[in-house]
């Protein structure tokens, strides 16, 4: 069984990846969540109609004790099966200008974004490097590539996991691992609800907000082995927004 892993599967982008991948490969698609339970069983049965695969996987990506014992107990599940794919998509915002800004807010927003990253793959990296194969994919945000008044901390955790990125690619690219990072402009989701569309399109060369769809096929195509020659990338993918 080959497997891919998608952190915060369940909803918004998270969940269009999942569909995605189950659509495009052969790949068993491991579907984490963290407290919304039907919200992952509406994204399995989209796996499924896509004619894909999968479960879902209750873990908080920012304890380190609870990825180890998730993710270990399904190893011990499945020991046939190798995860050659892992989408870091996991992530909150907690927005408020920094002045204000409480500990717990940096804290949180840090620990599921980049600790989250660090504690995933490295459960699985050397199991890729002994496989000689792998496909990691972090979600950051155009937050990350040019900073963003009033996500300070958001910002802060993105650009870390894209400095993540660049490093770690180079250390395991022999192996045929690739590392990169997909950073999304004003995406349709739950997380931009709440904001002035009208207002916020003013800023985006290309008009418009983009589609949680458009990320997963680009996220589709990095997890595919047509990708195999680029790794250490950070790929916008924000309408034309300076970044």
């Amino acid at each position: 069984m080959i497997c891919a892993l998608v952190t915060g599967g369940s909803r918004g982008i998270g969940r269009a990846i999942c569909e995605k991948l189950a659509a495009d490969s052969d790949y068993y698609i491991l579907i984490n969540y963290q407290g919304n339970e039907e919200a992952a069983k509406q994204c399995l049965s989209l796996v499924e109609g896509a004619g894909g695969k999968g479960e879902i996987l209750k873990f908080d990506v920012s304890d380190s004790e609870a990825v180890e014992t998730a993710l270990q107990s399904w190893v011990d599940r499945n020991p046939e099966a190798v995860v050659e794919v892992i989408v870091n998509n996991a992530g909150i915002a907690r927005d408020g200008l920094f002045m204000w800004m409480k500990k717990a807010d940096w804290q949180s927003v840090l620990d599921i974004s980049l600790n989250g990253f660090f504690h995933v793959t490295n459960f699985f990296i050397q199991k890729m490097l002994r496989n000689r194969y792998g496909r990691i994919i972090n979600i950051v945000s155009v937050s990350g590539v040019k900073g963003t008044a009033g996500q300070t901390n958001y910002s802060a955790a993105k650009a870390g996991i894209i400095g993540a990125t660049k490093a770690l690619a180079q250390e395991v690219a022999k192996r045929n691992i690739t590392v990169n990072a997909v950073a999304p402009g004003f995406i349709r989701t739950d997380m931009t609800a709440d904001m002035d569309e009208k207002e916020l399109v003013k800023m985006i060369p290309a008009n418009r907000f983009g589609e949680a769809e458009e990320v997963a096929d680009l996220v589709s195509f990095l997890a595919s082995k047509k990708s195999s020659y680029i790794t250490g990338e950070v790929i916008n993918i924000n309408g034309g927004i300076y970044s």
